[in-house]
């Protein structure tokens, strides 16, 4: 049985979450959709129906983003507020794992779930703390799917790799950001469908895919009251989760957790080297693909070509293992990779 997807929500600490759920309930095969900065369930749209054949998939809003909940920030050295939260990855992984204990992995007879984390950019991040989680609470994860997962190329631990220039402006503009004052009118700049569409235009060199209907999308949640706070939180994560810190902790773990990557090789801001790099370092990585002509969202950008590797590899069994190798992949079948209308919370 395959059902259409469906929008429920859920409570989360005291928070509505937004889901996007599509596929048989009782198909062992778990999928966890993860989207990333700015994004929604809806960036999965070219993804969740065709995955839905082979998996139970869903996808979700993390807190501050689409259609869920966006309460107001905290950063880590201001007081407490009440219903204020400090976004962050430790944050969003929480929310990920909880998901995967309530909704995933129920109780009851049949084939233990398999969880597979899907995530993109920020969501691989997030993909990864959560996978961390998990495994700290004996319930890891099948495998974690990374799909141009952020380097986070400004956090502190790399400010040493940065120009001269930038290094030397960092106190200043780390004092700005913290400022509501600041973050209000470069939020509402930035939110404008016009520089929307110029991000989109290098996020996606070929062009595929971008229309006024994904502007559309990026734009509506940041509408939403509270999505300057969820944006003034994120621009303030200048110390915290690297990939690599990550990938060592699932290296280390007995078994490891298997760890798959996507990459467009066009990406203008997570550079494809770094991810080989990754792939030599780490043993839980156990394949890369690299896509040419595809920028920061090739599962957006060429679901023709993604879905059937996402398929694919969710097929393996955990311990079908292969030798580690990275592979420039040329061309890819086609699948069926029809949109689906996700209620308006979507935003690449």
């Amino acid at each position: 049985m395959t059902t259409a997807p469906v929008s429920p929500d859920w409570d989360w600490q005291g928070h509505r979450i937004h889901l996007l759920e599509a596929g048989d309930p009782t198909n062992p095969t778990k999928v966890l959709l993860i989207h990333g900065f700015g994004a929604s369930v809806g960036h999965w749209r070219h993804n969740l129906p065709p995955l839905s054949l082979h998996a139970h998939v869903m996808a979700v809003d993390l807190l501050g983003f689409g259609a869920s909940d966006k309460p107001r920030s905290r950063l880590a050295d201001e007081p407490e507020q009440p219903g204020a939260v400090q976004y962050g990855f430790d944050l969003w992984a929480q929310q990920v794992a909880d998901l995967v204990r309530e909704r995933l992995l129920p109780s009851g007879e049949g084939p233990a779930p398999r969880v597979h984390l899907v995530g993109n950019s920020i969501g691989a991040m997030v993909a990864l703390t959560a996978a961390r989680w998990l495994l700290a609470e004996g319930i890891p994860p099948a495998q974690v799917i990374l799909i141009d997962c952020a380097q986070r190329t400004l956090d502190d631990k790399r400010a040493a790799q940065l120009p001269g220039w930038e290094r030397a402006s960092r106190p200043l503009v780390k004092a700005l950001v913290r400022q509501r004052w600041v973050i209000a009118p470069l939020f509402r700049l930035l939110a404008q469908p016009p520089f929307i569409r110029s991000v989109l235009t290098r996020a996606y060199p070929s062009g595929a895919n971008v229309d006024e209907a994904l502007v559309a999308l990026l734009h509506r949640p940041s509408t939403d009251p509270g999505a300057t706070e969820s944006f003034r939180g994120f621009v303030n994560l200048f110390n915290d989760h690297l990939a690599p810190q990550l990938l060592a902790d699932l290296s280390a773990a007995e078994p490891t957790v298997p760890v798959r990557m996507l990459w467009g090789e066009a990406d203008p801001w997570e550079d494809p080297a770094e991810a080989r790099r990754w792939a030599e370092l780490y043993p839980c990585i156990q394949e890369l693909q690299v896509l040419p002509g595809l920028g920061h969202c090739p599962h957006d950008e060429a679901p023709e070509r993604v879905n059937p590797i996402l398929a694919q590899w969710l097929g393996l069994n955990e311990n079908n293992t292969r030798p580690k190798r990275t592979q420039t992949a040329t061309s890819m079948g086609d699948e069926d990779s029809g949109p689906i209308d996700p209620g308006g919370s979507e935003i690449p």
